[in-house]
């Protein structure tokens, strides 16, 4: 059997603060053995683990690897308000008059992904 991808890894420079945004944004939660000031933190949500790990250094240059994230219960624009009001930054719009395109966003600490559309909009 071949290795398994067992959380994606996000260097930062609060792991409880970003990870309680992540959080929010997949309808999960902090493990509860996580707390403020702790160096690492872990949200699983049903569809990926994320780990939290605080580092010395800051950001500087453009995710080499992003998230893509597809609503379940709401519309793609209705996504992108909800995390825009959850703290995440508009870095560029893909929509298109036709319905089709992408979001890309910025969470609290510069880490760009990507908001699709729901599974509803494809229909």
């Amino acid at each position: 059997m071949a290795s398994l991808v067992r959380h994606v890894t996000f260097d930062c420079a609060d792991a409880y603060r970003l990870g309680c945004f992540w959080a929010e944004v997949l309808g999960a939660s902090v493990h509860e053995d996580d707390n403020p000031g702790d160096p690492e933190a872990l949200v699983a949500s049903e569809g990926a683990v994320l780990l939290f790990v605080t580092v010395p250094e800051t950001k500087t240059v453009k995710n080499r690897v992003h998230l893509d994230v597809q609503p379940q219960d709401r519309t793609r624009d209705e996504e992108v308000e909800r995390l825009l009001a959850l703290g995440a930054v508009l870095v560029s719009d893909h929509r298109r008059e036709d319905g089709l395109g992408w979001v890309t966003l910025a969470d609290p600490e510069g880490n760009e992904f990507c908001v699709e559309r729901s599974a509803a909009e494809r229909a």
